[in-house]
């Protein structure tokens, strides 16, 4: 397994204001403590992926994290640092940032106005990121989906993984019937009808209920999204520690075989490892 979506911590480094609300992530996340959770699991490999940090630290998260991935016993294939394309200086940000081991940046969206990656400039300096060899990662929630079809649609050029199924209210939804569940579908579906998108498999248990994180509770959400991604535009992330809100790593890694289990051994590799390395270009 490729994990497309591993967070570390370092808080004597950097500053993460938005932990301060979740006290079980307010605290150290490091790549030790990362080999521990991993320990059991097939997981061979990581993304890593920016953890928010405070406005002005990107730039040196990104750095340190891309060092790390210079050492290959660490494992860390590649970086996704945090960007912010609704400011002017996306490009020089960029430059500054530059590494072989950069692979694209993300824009928490789901915890901002609907409208930020509305405007002009956001969609620009996003459109510019195909032209970079960067991709961009989606972090919105369900009900904003409508606004990422929008982004996907306005840079054809740049390639988008849209991050944790979407953020589906997994706990309100009342898959396979009820209204939130369908509205969810019909985005998911639309949005991959746009030959720039892909999916990723992560993060779901976080926002399910304690009786719903298991096969039964999660396999219409990923059955939606293998019919509307197909097996070769999806990629599959472990989301720890965030995961420790929902099932753990170990309990997501079992889960998630689970869940794929109907494919085959190459589908199951591609989603598990395969399309990671192409569509994040590792």
């Amino acid at each position: 397994m490729i994990d497309t979506h591993q967070h570390l911590m370092y808080p004597e480094r950097f500053d993460y204001s938005w932990a301060k609300d979740f006290a079980p992530l307010n605290k150290a996340f490091t790549l030790t403590d990362y080999r521990d959770a991993c320990d059991g699991t097939p997981i061979a490999g990581s993304l890593f992926m920016e953890v928010d940090v405070d406005d002005g630290q990107a730039g040196a998260e990104a750095g340190f994290f891309c060092e790390l991935a210079d050492d290959p016993d660490n494992g860390i294939l590649g970086v996704i640092a945090a960007g912010r394309p609704e400011r002017e200086g996306l490009a020089k940000q960029l430059e500054a940032m530059m590494h072989t081991k950069l692979k694209g940046i993300r824009r928490v969206l789901h915890t901002q106005p609907d409208e930020l990656s509305e405007s002009p400039l956001f969609r620009e300096q996003v459109g510019q990121l195909g032209r970079l060899d960067l991709s961009f990662d989606l972090c919105v929630k369900q009900s904003q989906l409508d606004k990422a079809i929008a982004l996907v649609r306005a840079c054809p050029e740049t390639t988008f993984i849209l991050d944790h199924c979407g953020v589906p209210d997994i706990a309100g939804n009342d898959a396979p019937h009820g209204a939130g569940w369908l509205e969810w579908k019909q985005s998911i579906r639309r949005l991959a009808e746009l030959p720039n998108s892909n999916g990723k498999i992560s993060g779901i248990t976080a926002y399910a209920s304690e009786s719903q994180r298991n096969k039964d509770g999660l396999q219409p959400y990923i059955d939606v999204m293998l019919e509307a991604f197909g097996v070769e535009r999806l990629v599959w992330g472990g989301d720890w520690p965030v995961v420790i809100l929902g099932s753990g790593l170990r309990c997501w890694c079992e889960l998630s075989r689970a869940l794929l289990g109907s494919l085959s051994e190459d589908e199951q590799r591609a989603i598990f490892a395969d399309n990671a390395k192409r569509i994040y270009r590792l």
